[in-house]
């Protein structure tokens, strides 16, 4: 198999030819047809995120077919084609895990962070945290869904009966939650880097009523904001959008720290929220979901041994996502 390695935080991501990984008792062995960047993987290789396993292979929004499985697999068949997300294990029995909330286990898994993930021709899971998703699908369109998709939806879900969202920071996520948003009647203001004029028409050629700066104030009160830009100075911007019991929810796994703020912004019965992980069912109900909401995403392939190119260009600022395909 070809893999993408980081050994040394900040990289670069090295090529290696490696053995064909065998699959223990619960795993199966997944020929990987594409794998989306994610802004998480930026965190992966930069540092930002605690308690890092190097040598590691990125890489968490993986779309592939079952190739080999090992003892005791019940499923998913071989040639299933299925979905791995970042999250890829869980303790079963802790607190956490029996009241349903696994995304907070306390021994969790994680796909491209603590086991190998996508950034490579071939890839190990744990056959209960694959995701079923079919023979008519596209894996390039699909890719970013695993994480961008999942993690847009559960942040969303937070919000709760919000009808006027704000999305801060239009790229993976924003860009599908805005049509999740259409799908169920709800309106968007899309918020971009200043002067990002060309992020700016992209949401709203998908649905947004409003886009603008992250640093202007929408048109009308916000009842949530959603912030998938890891820029802790957006809390405070997205707290004077916000109504008096409004929602700022934070979709990334890792901001710059919020600066200080005045308690009259917070004051109002506005709420702060975090987002961490996902969950099994939160996979199940978006896929459900994603067909019937008409979700498109847009890509820009790069070949696997491109990773560093893809790497850059998500930096940059990319419409939509950047999909690694082997």
């Amino acid at each position: 198999m070809d893999a993408m390695v980081l050994h040394r935080i900040g990289g670069p991501l090295v090529r290696e030819t490696r053995p064909d990984p065998v699959p223990g008792p619960g795993e199966v062995r997944i020929r990987v047809e594409a794998c989306a960047v994610c802004r998480t993987d930026l965190h992966v290789i930069d540092g930002d995120l605690p308690d890092l396993r190097l040598p590691i292979v990125p890489g968490h929004e993986i779309v592939g077919r079952v190739e080999a499985a090992g003892a005791g697999t019940a499923g998913p068949a071989i040639g299933a084609r299925v979905g791995l997300p970042w999250l890829g294990h869980t303790c079963g029995h802790c607190a956490y895990c029996a009241a349903g909330r696994e995304n907070l286990c306390e021994a969790a898994g994680f796909t491209g962070y603590t086991r190998d993930g996508g950034f490579a021709s071939h890839v190990l899971a744990e056959a209960a945290y694959t995701i079923p998703l079919g023979d008519g699908i596209d894996p390039v369109a699909t890719a970013p869904l695993l994480c961008a998709g999942l993690i847009g939806w559960r942040t969303l879900r937070m919000a709760g009966e919000a009808a006027a969202i704000g999305l801060y920071g239009f790229g993976a996520a924003a860009h599908i939650v805005a049509q999740i948003c259409r799908h169920q009647g709800r309106v968007v203001h899309a918020f971009t880097r200043p002067g990002d004029r060309k992020a700016q028409d992209f949401a709203r050629d998908l649905g947004a009523a409003w886009a603008g700066d992250s640093d202007a104030p929408p048109p009308v009160p916000l009842d949530a904001a959603l912030i998938f830009a890891p820029d802790g100075a957006l809390v405070p911007t997205a707290l004077k959008a916000v109504r008096k019991g409004g929602s700022v929810v934070c979709g990334g796994i890792h901001m710059s720290d919020i600066p200080s703020f005045p308690y009259a912004l917070l004051w109002g019965e506005r709420r702060i929220l975090s987002v961490a992980n996902l969950t099994r069912a939160d996979a199940k109900d978006f896929f459900a979901l994603a067909p019937r909401a008409g979700i498109t995403t847009r890509t820009r392939v790069f070949r696997l041994m491109q990773a560093e190119a893809a790497i850059a260009a998500h930096r940059a600022g990319i419409e939509g996502a950047a999909v690694l395909v082997p």
